[in-house]
């Protein structure tokens, strides 16, 4: 790891992964908070291991990265005290994408809605069979 990294380590056994810049000098800044109580969460500066909380940080790679080292740390620093935490809109991966790109993207959000969509087209389906045969079976009913 090293100056202006994107990193990221499991959290809650590996449910998700939790995303700050490595600023360089043995910290990390992110969003500070846990999930479901993340209201007042803020962009902070932490020393890796409070980051880590005894996890293994692994390095994120973007295809673009359009900022130098110092320009990624320039712009988290010129971020800190910040709130506005939104899970689906502004959370750690998005803020710390962001400083790296420029880009407000989160993967873990993307998968997450595009499984939460396959499994909504799966229940409105079986929803939909369900009412299919209901209504055929009153069909069949009448006609006997």
């Amino acid at each position: 790891m090293a100056l202006g990294d994107h990193i990221r380590v499991r959290r809650a056994r590996g449910l998700y992964w939790h995303h700050g810049i490595d600023a360089g000098d043995g910290n990390v800044i992110h969003f500070s908070g846990e999930p479901f109580r993340m209201q007042n969460a803020v962009l902070c500066e932490v020393p890796m291991e409070a980051f880590l909380q005894g996890g293994v940080a692994h390095v994120v790679r973007h295809d673009e990265e359009p900022n130098t080292p110092e320009q990624v740390v320039a712009i988290a620093r010129s971020h800190l005290g910040s709130t506005g935490y939104d899970l689906m809109l502004n959370n750690c991966e998005h803020f710390a994408c962001y400083c790296k790109t420029g880009k407000l993207v989160s993967r873990q959000v993307a998968r997450a809605v595009a499984t939460a969509g396959v499994a909504m087209a799966g229940i409105a389906l079986s929803g939909g069979l369900v009412l299919a045969r209901a209504y055929l079976r009153s069909r069949i009913r009448r006609s006997a």
